[in-house]
């Protein structure tokens, strides 16, 4: 375990030094800081001094020994626009994300297991099939569409008109079609409950999670499709291994092949995607907080890009190369729980 604890350090370092690399490396793309620190009348010489004094005009190497330096410290410089470290910004903006990602992957968990599995007992049944079909369509939607939909149907609201109002069934039909805009579509409210730190937290009201519901969906509506086909195709195979029929022909219990032999080795390549996805959703997050402005990481870093705020770019891409490093951990580490005949270390036994 040391070693392997050992191992994925290193292997951290090195991300962080490639990532801290590739964003020095197209600074300069980004646009000009100082244009939007200053208005139009300030004089050149005056730029040029700020600049100076920013070490903007300094080598790429120079900068970047600078920075490195000051980042083993902990020091990942200073916001240029909110005028505060950069990790201050960051710490201030990661719990929404956490909680929207955290409130997606339980929508994930809590829908694609009991659908995969159900859809793989009985593949031939309409509501497999109905599964299966809304699947493909939620893989083809991009997630800034269905958070816009969302919003049209629970926030604003939708009239139904199908059905001739004098059918028998016609107006009752129509109601029942017909949403009303009660749910929020905008930021996180004003029910943060404070837990410690930057930490508010939605999770601990009735109007925080209002609030958290939709974006929630919308996130989840990326990776829910995939997972509950990649269940519903693994408990397949899964159902025509030889230790399975084995076991129908002792007489044991459907239920308990299914959920308990079958099940089981049904989510080992599950976690192990899951665990890259999980972390691919802190990326996904720039979408559905730009539609839901919803304050994370995601919408700060496209102001940072807007505002050419280097720092904040840099230090947004470190902590994001963090989270996949540290994501990716704990689903080996999972994996060895779960399957205890993998070994971490991949020595033989």
């Amino acid at each position: 375990m040391i070693a392997f604890l050992t191992k994925r350090l290193m292997h951290a370092l090195l991300v962080m030094f490639v990532i801290s690399v590739i964003a020095f490396a197209i600074q300069d793309h980004l646009g000009d800081p100082i244009q939007q620190m200053v208005g139009q009348s300030v004089p050149e010489s005056e730029r040029a001094a700020l600049r100076h004094q920013l070490g903007l005009d300094a080598p790429f190497h120079v900068q970047y020994l600078r920075f490195a330096g000051n980042a083993l410290q902990g020091d990942f410089g200073y916001s240029y626009f909110y005028r505060e470290p950069a990790l201050e910004v960051i710490a201030r903006h990661l719990p929404a994300t956490l909680e929207l990602v955290f409130g997606a992957t339980l929508l994930i968990v809590l829908l694609s297991v009991p659908i995969g599995v159900y859809s793989a007992i009985r593949p031939r049944s309409l509501l497999s099939r109905f599964f299966m079909g809304v699947s493909i369509v939620g893989i083809s939607i991009p997630v800034f569409l269905t958070a816009i939909i969302l919003i049209q149907i629970f926030s604003i609201g939708v009239t139904v008109t199908l059905f001739p109002e004098s059918s028998a069934w016609g107006g009752w039909l129509n109601a029942a079609l017909s949403t009303r805009g009660s749910m929020p579509s905008f930021g996180r409210g004003q029910d943060l409950v404070h837990v410690v730190g930057h930490w508010d937290t939605n999770l601990a009201s009735l109007g925080g999670l209002k609030h958290l519901v939709l974006p929630s969906i919308a996130l989840a509506s990326i990776m829910l499709p995939l997972f509950i086909r990649l269940i519903r195709a693994e408990m397949m195979e899964v159902l025509q291994s030889e230790y399975v029929k084995f076991a129908r022909a002792k007489g044991i219990a459907p239920r308990r092949i299914h959920f308990l032999h079958a099940l089981k080795n049904t989510m080992l390549p599950v976690i192990t995607v899951g665990g890259v996805q999980i972390g691919t959703m802190v990326a996904y997050t720039i979408l559905t907080e730009t539609v839901f402005q919803w304050p994370g990481l995601g919408l700060m870093f496209l102001d940072a890009i807007h505002r050419a705020d280097i720092p904040l770019i840099v230090a947004y891409l470190m902590i994001v190369g963090v989270i996949f490093v540290i994501t990716n951990t704990l689903v080996d580490l999972i994996y060895g729980l779960v399957n205890p005949t993998v070994k971490l270390t991949g020595k033989p036994a």
